[in-house]
């Protein structure tokens, strides 16, 4: 279900992304919580022509994007006949359709405001419409092509959908609320103030409105308006660990109720939960309290995300101010696939050793976390390993890729390109290579940067050219017909600056021979795995085994298809993706920045 659900995501942030901002009493943001654990919201209008692009950006991507569907539903049809049903007629619901001809379809208000949010962990969705009758077509159209009618309900004056899944202990709930719809995942057994809340027929004390919550964040991070997502760590682990959020509690009973069928095991006692729980879980968050992300550009040809995520003020104290000497770390590449990460051994030992400390001094007393206590029990005597050269001196790694050109039949790939090795000890690091590659011993470099041609043993073995470079904190390998040029600049690239963590670039180039070089390993993998063993050719039932594992594979490779083939067109539209991540005084911060042709 993953081509669906990604489908259905990107219709939800089609919704968010074309959203006005304006005050008002009804928004969707006048519902949530301020004390929501996660949301997702738009605060802000695109302009006509930014959101015109986008969606013809969508369009493009649509006819890969309902392949993936039907392939799924193709997938789904011996086992699930009515939920294959459900995605043929959601596929066939933009048949000779635009993303903007199948909202107004649907009733879909492509101007209004929306939010993801949270009722503790119990998710719900609220968005406006443009014409609820219209949306209210569209489920019936739904329903009937699922073959069944969802139940209806009331609260007082409300009527609602829902559908029960007695497995889990949930309920899925569907209403038009004035000119707005409403999805939320709930308690079957959800208590009337619940249900309320999440309808709209009460408000919540404080809404995120009046908090002003999102619009803040914005402004600190410099997100743009139009997405802005936040999870609060801090009030959501909590809930997960503790076993008191209602939803979790109702899938948790669920679960204990089955078990019990099976093993007579009371469901009390499966469900009991140690106070220690809580308090546990609110010194993890405490570690990592934040997450959000946000767009700071949008534009038809660009696209700029930035996530932050805050950190405990020890953790990023610890790394704001490292500068690590890797080459490459301190500008951004320009091969079309050029990689930087650091990894400051040393740093890292010392932070992790004092993490596995802290954890030992004080272990977790929550059952549930008891692995976390072996986790750093083992991660202790780890870390002082790590500091056995050279390992231990280690800084980071780049590679960059000038060539990458998938191999014939099963041969591996060919590629022309650099490696580079950070090292605050590369002759150590040269040495202890030569000790385990003796043909290496031939080499003498100098820490001038100076490109040695490699033996012809090892030459032989990639089947090209390759040379070797050493600096003074760094090793550098150069494979391929005139690499030996670029070494020497390479090893000169600016180093990283305080805080960096990662850079990256990727071509949009390089992005597809990259898609096509993994849609040729899944195909050799699938073609193998299609081969009949022995066992199979010998059991009685094997022809009717046969045609089943046959029919599979042949859907499996339909949906493998499918996928590939709108990834693949997503890449044909990429100019480059830059991305980089580094870490201040507030946490750590990954931007990305995806320029279109």
């Amino acid at each position: 279900m993953r081509s669906t659900t990604r489908f259905i995501a990107l219709g939800l942030a089609g919704v968010m992304l074309a959203a006005c901002g304006h005050k008002d009493k009804d928004v969707p943001l006048a519902f949530v919580p301020a004390d929501t654990p996660y949301v997702v919201a738009n605060l802000d209008v695109l302009d006509d022509a930014t959101r015109t692009a986008l969606l013809a950006q969508a369009d493009a991507q649509l006819p890969s994007q309902l392949a993936q569907i039907n392939a799924t539903a193709d997938r789904l049809a011996a086992k699930d006949p009515d939920g294959a049903h459900l995605l043929r007629a959601l596929s066939a619901e933009f048949n000779g359709k635009t993303i903007e001809s199948f909202a107004d379809g649907a009733g879909i208000n492509l101007k209004g405001l929306s939010a993801f949010y949270g009722l503790g962990l119990a998710p719900v969705m609220r968005f406006e419409l443009s014409d609820p009758k219209a949306f209210e077509g569209f489920i019936g159209r739904l329903e009937t092509a699922y073959g069944k009618k969802l139940d209806v309900a009331s609260l007082g004056a409300q009527s609602y959908r829902k559908y029960v899944f007695a497995a889990s202990g949930t309920e899925v709930i569907l209403a038009t609320v004035g000119k707005q719809a409403v999805a939320a995942l709930l308690p079957a057994d959800a208590a009337p103030a619940m249900l309320r809340q999440a309808l709209g027929l009460d408000r919540p004390q404080k809404s995120l409105q009046d908090d002003g919550r999102l619009t803040a964040l914005a402004k600190a991070k410099g997100y743009r308006l139009w997405v802005v997502g936040d999870l609060d760590v801090t009030r959501a682990l909590p809930l997960v660990i503790s076993g008191k959020d209602p939803l979790l509690s109702a899938i948790r009973k669920a679960r204990a109720e089955a078990e019990s069928a099976k093993t007579g095991e009371p469901v009390a006692n499966q469900l009991q939960t140690s106070p220690s729980c809580a308090s546990d879980a609110a010194r993890i968050a405490a570690r990592v309290p934040a997450l959000s992300f946000g767009y700071t550009r949008l534009e038809a040809k660009q696209q700029d995300v930035r996530f932050d995520m805050a950190l405990a003020d020890d953790i990023s104290k610890a790394f704001a101010g490292l500068k690590v000497e890797l080459p490459g770390l301190g500008s951004a590449g320009t091969a079309p696939f050029d990689l930087t990460l650091a990894l400051p051994i040393a740093q890292l030992r010392t932070f992790w050793s004092a993490q596995a400390d802290a954890v030992t001094a004080k272990p977790f007393t929550c059952p549930a976390l008891s692995d976390l206590n072996d986790s750093f029990a083992k991660l202790g005597p780890a870390m002082q390993k790590a500091a056995i050269p050279p390992f231990g001196d280690m800084l980071g790694l780049r590679i960059a890729l000038d060539t990458l050109v998938p191999g014939q039949n099963a041969s591996l790939p060919t590629f022309s390109g650099r490696i580079v090795l950070g090292s605050s000890n590369p002759a150590g690091l040269l040495a202890t290579s030569q000790m385990m590659v003796p043909v290496l011993a031939q080499l003498k470099p100098t820490n001038d940067g100076k490109p040695l041609p490699l033996p012809k043993d090892m030459t032989s073995m990639l089947g090209q050219p390759a040379w070797f470079a050493m600096s003074d904190k760094a090793l550098a390998l150069g494979i391929g017909a005139g690499e030996d040029a670029k070494l020497a600049d390479t090893l000169k690239d600016p180093i990283g600056d305080a805080g960096r963590v990662t850079r990256m670039h990727l071509s949009g180039a390089m992005y597809l021979d990259m898609l096509q070089l993994m849609e040729k390993w899944v195909d050799s993998q699938s073609a193998a795995n299609a081969q009949p063993s022995k066992s199979d050719e010998l059991s009685i039932d094997s022809d009717s085994d046969s045609a089943d594992d046959a029919a599979q594979t042949a859907a499996n490779a339909a949906r493998s298809k499918a996928e590939f083939a709108a990834m693949k067109a997503q890449a044909e539209r990429v100019d480059s993706i830059d991305a980089e991540i580094h870490v201040d005084n507030d946490g750590m911060v990954f931007t990305t920045q995806t320029v279109l042709k």
